[in-house]
């Protein structure tokens, strides 16, 4: 994790050799992960303590290959909508130049522990 903030995570990482594909380049679920970490993460950071969630659906897109030789990529997610029951979030693979190698978005569902005030949602 390179940066948190309300609504907002940043991840890096740099793929290796274990995550190539048969043709040799990096897999695409390496890509959907790192969207997958930095969005959940986003909406985590919107919940007060206690507070969890859990995946429903992420989507990516994929723009260009990553290859074997790419350097580091940062994943970018941002919460873009704050809902009491569902948060939605959104999510960049960028090099350092700015270049987009994936977009996505992913719908998180929250989990309220048994009992919260707020309802009794698990």
């Amino acid at each position: 994790m390179a940066e948190v903030g309300d609504g907002r995570a940043v991840f890096v990482g740099k793929p290796s050799d274990r995550v190539l594909n048969p043709l040799g380049i990096v897999h695409g679920g390496w890509a959907l992960t790192l969207i997958d970490i930095c969005t959940g993460w986003a909406a985590h950071t919107t919940r007060p303590a206690g507070v969890g969630y859990t995946s429903v659906d992420t989507k990516v897109n994929f723009v260009r290959a990553i290859q074997q030789d790419t350097d580091e990529l940062r994943a970018e997610g941002v919460a873009v909508a704050r809902g009491r029951t569902i948060v939605t979030a959104e999510g960049r693979l960028t090099d350092a130049r700015g270049k987009l190698y994936a977009h996505g978005a992913s719908t998180l569902l929250v989990l309220r522990p048994a009992g919260n005030s707020e309802g009794k949602l698990q």
